[in-house]
């Protein structure tokens, strides 16, 4: 499973990229919970996980930057 691209998110709306982000970052806990518990069988997904929310929320940055110029 190849790590998700950034290209994935450009066409969400701001209302929508900002429910991905709550979205990823419950992902996350429940991912690193598992990992303590020992319980997380693909690990990677952690990683798949991060790099998810980075992109989200990077978007999310350039859109707000994008809007106070304006």
């Amino acid at each position: 499973m190849p790590l998700p691209k950034i290209d994935d998110w450009r066409d969400l709306s701001d209302e929508e990229i900002s429910e991905q982000i709550l979205a990823t970052k419950k992902e996350l806990f429940e991912l690193r919970l598992q990992k303590a518990t020992r319980q997380l069988e693909k690990p990677h997904l952690v990683r798949h996980a991060k790099h998810k929310l980075a992109q989200l929320m990077l978007l999310e940055g350039q859109r707000t930057a994008a809007a106070k110029e304006k």
